[in-house]
């Protein structure tokens, strides 16, 4: 009997070394990742305008005069528009570009705010002629704040903007209360360790994490971002931009808002809100949609950009 008792004392000190070892091991390696993962980014050029051209794709008709640019949301790529796109390359000419730090575009060490993602949008829409007054701004998500700072800024260079599941937080409290009702992994890639969860993207961009609601193909650009690119795009873009400050410049144009009722990233109470602060809106729901509508609903969405400009046109 005694014996037995030995034996299983030493099984189970020899199972309490192993599982040490184990945890030594994981410590070690995740402390390696983030490490990695930092240095990568540090040591990268500061962001030049002039030599970090953001990556982009012109479609549609180039005989058209009617124009649409297209920008995407946090963690997008201009991968993301094409859906349904028949119709609407028939009749207009279009412009659909990587935000700096995602996609294909560089992804230098920057603070990637909101005037620097600005920057180099405007360059790219000189260069291409995307300004010369009959463009109509898209834009989703994150996407839609920087669409409607664009307007905001060059007033003269657009007709327009359609504003898709546009996020509205006045600080950062009424965002974290927000993610209080999400699931604890949102929490923490949305909270103030959102640096970190970032960092151990090669993991977390597995096949095995990827939302049902993503395709497969938007889901392989999510791991074109950088923890830095991510974060701060975050903190300040998505949370820091202040919308109802940009929204009082772009009172005069016409903007069309598209919008899930059931959008828990970007409550549609606010951003109803912020568009009865404008003068010239139309605001359309989707009663049974979420925060990615888009991906469900391309075909209606086109649709209702085409009129809308349309009726821009006849106006």
């Amino acid at each position: 009997m005694q014996q037995r008792e030995t034996t299983g004392l030493s099984a189970l000190r020899a199972m309490g070394r192993v599982a040490l070892w184990l945890l030594v091991v994981l410590i070690v390696s995740a402390s390696g990742l983030i490490a990695y993962q930092y240095l990568m980014v540090m040591v990268r050029p500061t962001y030049d305008p002039d030599t970090m051209p953001l990556a982009y794709e012109t479609m549609g008709d180039k005989s058209k005069d009617t124009k649409l640019l297209l920008i995407h949301g946090l963690l997008g790529s201009k991968t993301y528009w094409e859906r349904d796109m028949d119709e609407i390359s028939a009749t207009h000419q279009i412009l659909a570009l990587d935000l700096l730090g995602f996609g294909d575009s560089p992804k230098p060490n920057s603070d990637y705010s909101l005037e620097v993602q600005l920057q180099a949008i405007e360059k790219l829409v000189a260069q291409q002629e995307f300004n010369h007054g009959k463009i109509i701004v898209v834009g989703h998500s994150m996407g839609a704040i920087i669409a409607m700072a664009l307007v905001a800024k060059h007033p003269d260079w657009f007709e327009g903007a359609v504003l898709i599941s546009l996020p509205v937080f006045r600080n950062e409290g009424e965002f974290s209360k927000l993610m209080e009702q999400h699931s604890v992994f949102d929490q923490l890639a949305a909270g103030p360790l959102s640096k970190l969860v970032c960092m151990f993207d090669p993991i977390l961009t597995s096949t095995a994490f990827r939302p049902d609601n993503i395709p497969k193909d938007i889901f392989e650009e999510l791991k074109k971002h950088t923890w830095q690119s991510y974060s701060n795009s975050l903190r300040k873009v998505v949370i820091g931009a202040e919308p109802f400050f940009i929204a009082r410049s772009v009172n005069e144009k016409k903007i069309l808002f598209i919008h899930g009722e059931k959008d828990t990233s970007a409550p549609i109470e606010s951003t109803r809100k912020l568009s009865q602060s404008l003068k010239h809106t139309q605001f359309i729901t989707l009663p049974d949609e979420g925060h990615q509508l888009f991906l469900t609903n391309a075909k209606m969405v086109w649709n209702e950009i085409d009129e809308f400009g349309s009726t821009l046109t006849r106006e």
